[in-house]
C-alpha cells in the first residue's frame, strides 16, 4: 500500500492544547500515521496510508481549525509572511487602542489606592456612580474592540467542549466585567461590603496578553530564519544556452532536465548540473559550511544556490526544482522542524487535559472561597478564581519544544548538519558508542595506489585491471585508473562489468576472465593468493590495503593502496572519548591495515573485512553490548548499516542511497559536523528541558498563589493584572530562550 507523506498549514492554533487537538483529530482517522503538529511553524505533517488529504483537512476543520495543502513552498512561505505580517500590524493597532483605553480605567481604579488623595479628589468631582460608569464603557469599549478576537476564537472552543487558552481569558476578563457590570448598574444585588469593581482586572488582562501576543509573534517570526535564509539562496532565472549558441535569460520554473545553463563571474548557480565546458571556482559554503571555494571544470557537478567567483563556464542541468539539492534541504529542515520528539508526547497528553483541569480548578477555588471566607466572601472567590483562570494560559507548554526545535535544527542548517529525522536530535545526545566506517569517512576517500606487483608473467595486468576498473565509480578503482594512466596505459573498454558490494568488481576485458578486489573475493572464488604472502603482509604492515587481480582464474598482480586519514578525525575521536562515548570501526578493509588506522586515531573496537551483511550484524552486536548507536558512513555498502543503526549519519560526500538511510545528513566531509551534531543536540535538548521546566515549574508553583494558597498563613494573594503580565511574559521567555540556540556554542 502506498504510503504519501503530506504537510498541511494549519490555521487557528493559538496555544499548546490548539496543537494537541489538532494532533488527536488526525490520529483518529484511519489510514493517517505519523502525525506531527508543529505550534511553532502552524503546520501538520503526516503519513496517508488509506486516507485522502481531503480526510485529513476535514478532520483538521472538525476539530475547530482550517488547514489547506501546500503546493508551493516559496507561495506558501510568501502568503504565510504577508498574512503574519497583516495578522501583526492588525496585532499592533489592537494593542494601541487596548493601552489607551485601558490606562484611564487603570488610574481611576489604581490610583486610589496609590495615592489617597488622588482617590479622595476622583470620589469629590466626579462621584463614585460616575468613577463606575467611566471604567464600565472603557472597559467593555477593551473587550468588544481589541478583546473580540478572544471571544471569536474562545468561546465556539467552550460551544464544542474543546476550551483552550482563549477561553481562559474570556472567562476570566468576562467574570471580572460581569461582577463590575452589577455593582455598577445593581448594586442592591450584592452585600453592601461587597460593592465593588473590577473593570481595571479585566481590561488589564487582555491589554498585556495582547502584548504578550505582540511579543510573541514579534519572536516567532525569527524562528523560520532558517528556512527563510535557503529559500532565498534559490534562484529566481537563469541564462540557458540556445541552439545559436547565444544565450537567453528565462524564469528557473522553465527550464528542463538536460538544458545547457551558462553561468558568468559573480552568478548564482541556478540548478544542480555538471560542467561541460569551461573553469571556475565556485563558492559552496552556504551548502557544505566550508568557506574555501572549490574549483570546478568539466565532468565536476556544481549545485544550485551556490556563487561563482571568477571563472565563466557552461553546465548540463541534471536536476530541477525538486530533485535539486537545495531543494532536498530544505525539505529536510522542514521535515526536521516539524518532527515530533518523544519528549513532546508527553507535553502533549498534558497540554490536552491542561485546560479543563484549570477551569475545574478556578470553579474549586471559588466555591471554597465562597463558603470558607466571611467578609467579602464573592469579591475574593471570584478574584482568586480569575487569577487562577489567567495565570495557567498552556501557551508556554505549547511553544517549549518546537520553538527549540525549529530554532536548533535551523542552526544545524547553517552548520551544514541536516536533520532527515527530528527525531535524531533527541537521540544523538543518548548515544552510548559512535561507529564509523574507515574508507571515505574516517580517511579521505582518495586513496592511491602506492605499488604494483605482477606474480606471473603478464605484462598486460595492469592495463586490463585498470580497463575494467573504469566502469566502477569506487574510489579505489579511480586511483588504479589514475595509477594506469600515468604509466601511459592505453585503456579498453570492458566486454562486460559486475560491481560485487563490499569485495571488488569482476568482467571481461579482451575476452580475458577478470577479478579485481579483497583477499574475501580471492577466496570465494577459489583463487590461490599463497604465492603473494609476504608481499601482503609488507603492505598491510605499513597500514596500506592490499588488493588482488586474477586474470582467467589465476592470481596474476598485487597492488596496495593508501588512504590518508582526514585531518578532523584524530580531533573527533578525542572528543567523543571526553564525553565517555565508545567509539568503533566497521569495515570491509583487512585486519592489519584496520588496526593501524584504528591505532593512530585511538579506537580501541575494529570489526574488520566484513561485508555490507556483517556491517549490519557488528551494529546489531554492539548495539546490545552498549546501548544507543550511531553509525557513521558514505557509501553505497553502509547503507544497511545507516539503517540498522539507532542514528546514522552520513557525510555530504557520500551517495545518494547512503544519504536517504541516514537520519542526519553532513553537507561536508568534515567530520567536526558530527561534533557540531551532538553539541546541537545537547544544546537544543537543554534548550527544551529549561523551557519545560519553566512553562511547568512557572504553573505548578503560581497556580496555588492564585488560587490563594498562601492568604491563610501570610495575607499573599495574586492579582489578574499580575497573573495577565506573568503569563504573556512566560511564552515570550520560552521563545527567546530558544533564540539563543542561534548564537549558543556548540
Amino acid at each position: 500500500m502506498a504510503r504519501t507523506q503530506i504537510r498541511l498549514s494549519v490555521e487557528g492554533m493559538n496555544c499548546g492544547s490548539c496543537a494537541s487537538r489538532v494532533d488527536k483529530a488526525l490520529n483518529s482517522v484511519k489510514g493517517i500515521e505519523d502525525v506531527s503538529v508543529n505550534l511553532a511553524s502552524d503546520a501538520a505533517e503526516m503519513t496517508l496510508v488509506s486516507a485522502s488529504q481531503e480526510d485529513a483537512i476535514q478532520a483538521i476543520r472538525d476539530a475547530g481549525y482550517d488547514a489547506h495543502a501546500i503546493v508551493d513552498r516559496e507561495a506558501e512561505m510568501a502568503r504565510q509572511e504577508q498574512q503574519k505580517a497583516s495578522e501583526f500590524k492588525e496585532l499592533k493597532r489592537d494593542l494601541i487602542i487596548a493601552v489607551l483605553l485601558t490606562l484611564p480605567v487603570f488610574v481611576l481604579a489604581m490610583g486610589s489606592h496609590l495615592i489617597p488623595v488622588f482617590g479622595e479628589w476622583i470620589d469629590s468631582t466626579l462621584g463614585q456612580s460616575t468613577h463606575f460608569w467611566i471604567q464600565m464603557v472603557l472597559t467593555t469599549l477593551v473587550l468588544a474592540w481589541p478583546g473580540r478576537r478572544f471571544y471569536q476564537l474562545g468561546i465556539p472552543a467552550l460551544w464544542r467542549r474543546a476550551p483552550d487558552m482563549n477561553s481562559l481569558v474570556v472567562l476570566g476578563a468576562t467574570a471580572a466585567w460581569g461582577y463590575s457590570v452589577v455593582a455598577t448598574l445593581a448594586p442592591q444585588w450584592l452585600p453592601a461590603h461587597a460593592v465593588n469593581v473590577y473593570f481595571e482586572a479585566s481590561a488589564v488582562i487582555v491589554t498585556l496578553i495582547l502584548a504578550g501576543r505582540f511579543l510573541e509573534a514579534r519572536a516567532k517570526s525569527h524562528t523560520s530564519d532558517a528556512i527563510k535564509r535557503l529559500l532565498n539562496l534559490q534562484s529566481k532565472t537563469a541564462r540557458r544556452v540556445r541552439d545559436d549558441d547565444s544565450s537567453e535569460t528565462v524564469d528557473i520554473k522553465s527550464l528542463s532536465k538536460g538544458d545547457m545553463i551558462e553561468v558568468r563571474p559573480g552568478e548564482q548557480v541556478p540548478v544542480d548540473g555538471t560542467v561541460v565546458n569551461g573553469a571556475s571556482y565556485v563558492n559552496e559554503s552556504m551548502i557544505t559550511g566550508e568557506a574555501d571555494p572549490v574549483a570546478k571544470e568539466t565532468g565536476d557537478k556544481v549545485v544550485g544556490g551556490t556563487i561563482n567567483q571568477q571563472g565563466s563556464f557552461r553546465f548540463k542541468a541534471t536536476a530541477i526544482g525538486e530533485t535539486t539539492v537545495l531543494a532536498q534541504i530544505i525539505r529536510m529542515v522542514e521535515q526536521a522542524q516539524g518532527a515530533k520528539l518523544p519528549i513532546q508526547d508527553t507535553v502533549n497528553r498534558i497540554t490536552l487535559w491542561f485546560v479543563p483541569a484549570v477551569m475545574a480548578a478556578a470553579a474549586l477555588t471559588f466555591l471554597v472561597w465562597f463558603f470558607a471566607k466571611g467578609d467579602n466572601a464573592l469579591t475574593f472567590a471570584l478574584i482568586n478564581a480569575v487569577a487562577v483562570l489567567i495565570i495557567a494560559c498552556p501557551c508556554a507548554m505549547g511553544l517549549a519544544t518546537p520553538t527549540s526545535i525549529m530554532v536548533g535544527t535551523g542552526r544545524g542548517a547553517d552548520e551544514g548538519v541536516l536533520f532527515r529525522q527530528g527525531s535524531a536530535l533527541q537521540q544523538i545526545e543518548n548515544a552510548r558508542i559512535v561507529v564509523f566506517d574507515k574508507t571515505g569517512t574516517l580517511t579521505s576517500g582518495h586513496p592511491e595506489v602506492v605499488s604494483w606487483e605482477t606474480t606471473q608473467a603478464d605484462h598486460d595486468a595492469l592495463t586490463l585491471a585498470a580497463s575494467l576498473e573504469q566502469r566502477s565509480e569506487h574510489p579505489t578503482a579511480q586511483a588504479l585508473v589514475n595509477y594506469a594512466e600515468a604509466k601511459s596505459k592505453q585503456l579498453t573498454q570492458p566486454d562486460n562489468f559486475n560491481a560485487l558490494a563490499g569485495l571488488g568488481v569482476e568482467g571481461k576485458v579482451d575476452g580475458r576472465t577478470l577479478l579485481v578486489g579483497s583477499r574475501t573475493l580471492m577466496d570465494e572464488q577459489s583463487i590461490a593468493v599463497d604465492s603473494a604472502q609476504q608481499h601482503t603482509q609488507t603492505i598491510e604492515r605499513n597500514g596500506q590495503t592490499p588488493l588482488y587481480v586474477a586474470i582467467d582464474g589465476q592470481l596474476a598482480a598485487v597492488f596496495s593502496v593508501a588512504d590518508p586519514i582526514r585531518p578532523s578525525a584524530k580531533a573527533l575521536i578525542n572528543y567523543l572519548g571526553e564525553h565517555n562515548i565508545h567509539t568503533a570501526m566497521v569495515t570491509g578493509d583487512a585486519e592489519a591495515t584496520a588496526q593501524k588506522v584504528a591505532k593512530e586515531l585511538g579506537i580501541r573496537e575494529v570489526v574488520a573485512g566484513v561485508k555490507p551483511d556483517g556491517k549490519v550484524d557488528a551494529v546489531k552486536k554492539l548495539q546490545a553490548q552498549y546501548g544507543t548507536l550511531i553509525f557513521v558512513g558514505d557509501g553505497i555498502n553502509d547503507a544497511p548499516a545507516l539503517a540498522a543503526a539507532d542514528i546514522g549519519i552520513a557525510v555530504g560526500t557520500g551517495t545518494d542511497v547512503a544519504i536517504e538511510s541516514a537520519d542526519v545528513v553532513m553537507m561536508s566531509d568534515d567530520l567536526n559536523g558530527v561534533r557540531n551534531a551532538f553539541g546541537l543536540s545537547r544544546q537544543t535538548m537543554r534548550n527544551i528541558r529549561q523551557n519545560l521546566f519553566w512553562a511547568f515549574a512557572y504553573n505548578t508553583a503560581l497556580i496555588p498563589v492564585a488560587a490563594g494558597l498562601l492568604y491563610p498563613f501570610w495575607g499573599i494573594t495574586l492579582s489578574p493584572m499580575l497573573a495577565a503580565g506573568a503569563m504573556a511574559l512566560s511564552s515570550v521567555f520560552v521563545i527567546s530562550n530558544a533564540l539563543r540556540l542561534k548564537r549558543i556554542s556548540l
